[in-house]
């Protein structure tokens, strides 16, 4: 190969790598703070927690700092809006939405939803298994749990479930009302846990990085809103017939 066809080659491989980069920048973009940068983070968190066997500096403090506000009203209101981070309110609500997306044939978000909610309780229990830290010890909590604490389950489970809402959302008018209701919620159960004394501040931030990875890190893969005119012949086929 002479001089001149290499060059042209170089020439020829650059162009596309720039129009490639140039043409997928959003998901890119996506990718390194949506996937990496959490998944960063929570390496970095869990690394921490196997090697010293230990907390981080900063969260004793943290912990105290929250409750040095408790009283009795503030207690019932955390214990009850606690509840709404599992059994009382992501889970049932997950489970509707699966159903809606089920009834309405809505497949790729169906699936997208079903592997994102399922992924995120296999990660967490996971984790929780491997890393195996014990809840904070502070003061006696008004809600005891007896579990692993690394990572929150109500963190990734209340982020989990936000993010999905928020991509099923995303092309309609309710777009901003889940995307601050959402962080809102997330937040909220984020605090009850530390509230309540039964996770220290980097559980929680482990279970957001976690749960936010996986949630993006899937929607990249399955893109839920791809239009069905995209599918492949066989697949627009198989969806035809299960309407007929």
């Amino acid at each position: 190969m002479s001089t001149y066809e290499l060059s042209k080659r170089i020439q020829s491989f650059w162009k596309f790598l720039v129009k490639l980069l140039t043409s997928n920048w959003r998901s890119l973009v996506i990718l390194f703070l949506g996937v990496y940068v959490p998944v960063q983070i929570f390496g970095e968190l869990a690394e921490e927690i196997w090697e010293k066997e230990g907390g981080f500096p900063w969260d004793v403090p943290i912990l105290l700092a929250i409750h040095s506000t408790t009283s009795p009203q503030l207690d019932a209101f955390a214990i009850n809006l606690t509840k709404l981070g599992a059994y009382w309110g992501v889970f049932p609500l997950a489970v509707a939405i699966v159903l809606i997306l089920a009834f309405r044939r809505q497949w790729r978000f169906l699936i997208y939803a079903l592997i994102t909610y399922l992924g995120s309780l296999i990660i967490n229990r996971t984790a929780k298994s491997t890393l195996q830290r014990v809840r904070p010890s502070l003061w006696e909590s008004p809600a005891p749990e007896s579990d692993y604490a690394f990572p929150s389950g109500h963190a990734m489970g209340s982020v989990t479930f936000a993010i999905v809402l928020m991509i099923l959302t995303w092309n309609t008018r309710w777009r901003w009302v889940t995307v601050i209701g959402g962080i809102v919620f997330a937040i909220a159960i984020s605090w009850t846990r530390m509230y309540l004394g039964v996770h220290y501040p980097s559980d929680i931030i482990a279970g957001w990085m976690a749960s936010i990875a996986w949630a993006v890190g899937v929607c990249l893969v399955i893109r839920p809103h791809r239009s069905q005119r995209r599918l492949k012949p066989e697949e627009k086929a198989a969806i035809e017939n299960s309407d007929g």
